[in-house]
C-alpha cells in the first residue's frame, strides 16, 4: 500500500487560504449569528503541536467555534478527520470542507474497504495536529454518545497530548435538523479543559472514558452556570420523546387491530 501524500496538509499555500477563508467568511458568519463565550483559555498557554483536539459532536456548528476559538498556532495546520461518506462523497463538499478544516477522510464503522485506514496517524507523525470527534457522529438529541477509542489510542501511541473541549449550547442553536442557525443570536460556549494524557496503567478504552467522563463535566459544568441543559436533561427529554412516541404507536396498532377484527366480524355475517 502507497503512503498517503501529506503534503497539501502542512503546505503555506493551503494554511494561508485556508485562514483567509475562515477569518474572513466562516468566522464573522457563525459569530454574527451566534453570542459565542470562550472559557479556560490559559488552558492553552503552554500547548505545542502535534497534539489531539478532541469535543462533544451535535452540531455542523461545532468545528467552525472550535477553529474559530482556537489560537492560529493550533489551528494553522490543524486537520479535521470527517466523515468520508458524508463529506467527500461528492467533490464539491469534499474541496469546501478541506478548505475550510484541512480535512481528512474517515472511514466510519460499517465502510466497506477503509481505505482512508492510517492517515490520522501518518498525520500526528508528520507533525500535524488532529480534531476529532470520538462520537464518530453528530448526536441528534444533545446527548453524549459512547466515545470510540481511536482518538486516545493516537495519543498513546504517538506519545502527543489530547486536547479535550466541551461544546455547550450547538445542539440547541443549530439542530441536526437545521441547515442554519436558529434565529435570535443563541449563546453558545466553547469550553477548554486542561490537556490530558493517558495514566501508566490506562489502555486507550480506559483513557477514552476518561476523557468522554472529563468532557461531560466541563460541559454540564458550565451548563449549570448559565442555566443551560445539562446531559442528563437530554437524556431525559430523549426518553420522554422516545416513550411518547411509543405510546402513540402502541395507541396506533390498537387501533389497527381492533378496526381488523370488527372488519372480520362482518364479514363472518350471514
Amino acid at each position: 500500500m502507497s503512503e498517503p501524500d501529506l503534503s497539501r496538509y502542512r503546505s503555506a499555500v493551503h494554511a494561508s487560504a485556508r485562514y483567509v477563508a475562515q477569518q474572513m467568511v466562516m468566522k464573522p458568519y457563525f459569530w454574527s449569528a451566534l453570542h459565542v463565550h470562550i472559557h479556560g483559555r490559559s488552558h492553552l498557554e503552554s500547548l505545542e503541536n502535534p497534539l489531539v483536539v478532541i469535543a462533544n459532536h451535535s452540531s455542523h456548528l461545532d468545528a467552525p467555534l472550535i477553529f474559530g476559538a482556537l489560537p492560529r498556532r493550533i489551528t494553522g495546520n490543524l486537520a479535521t478527520g470527517a466523515a468520508a461518506d458524508y463529506f467527500f462523497e461528492k467533490k464539491a463538499k469534499g474541496a469546501a470542507t478541506s478548505l475550510f478544516f484541512n480535512a481528512f477522510p474517515v472511514d466510519r464503522k460499517g465502510m466497506k474497504g477503509k481505505k482512508n485506514r492510517g492517515i490520522a496517524g501518518a498525520l500526528l507523525s508528520d507533525g500535524t495536529s488532529l480534531l476529532l470527534f470520538p462520537e464518530g457522529t453528530r448526536s441528534r438529541t444533545g446527548a453524549m454518545g459512547r466515545f470510540t477509542p481511536g482518538a486516545a489510542a493516537l495519543s498513546i501511541s504517538r506519545d502527543v497530548p489530547v486536547l479535550p473541549i466541551a461544546l455547550v449550547g450547538a445542539h440547541a442553536a443549530m439542530p441536526t435538523t437545521a441547515s442554519v442557525p436558529v434565529n435570535g443570536r443563541p449563546h453558545v460556549h466553547v469550553v477548554f479543559g486542561r490537556a490530558q494524557t493517558a495514566a501508566p496503567v490506562e489502555n486507550a478504552h480506559r483513557f477514552s472514558d476518561r476523557l468522554r467522563r472529563y468532557i461531560l463535566e466541563l460541559h454540564d459544568t458550565t451548563a449549570r452556570a448559565y442555566g443551560m441543559p445539562t446531559q442528563e436533561d437530554f437524556r431525559r427529554a430523549a426518553a420522554l420523546r422516545k416513550a411518547a412516541k411509543d405510546a402513540l404507536a402502541t395507541t396506533k396498532a390498537d387501533k389497527d387491530r381492533k378496526a381488523d377484527t370488527k372488519k372480520e366480524k362482518e364479514g363472518e355475517e350471514p
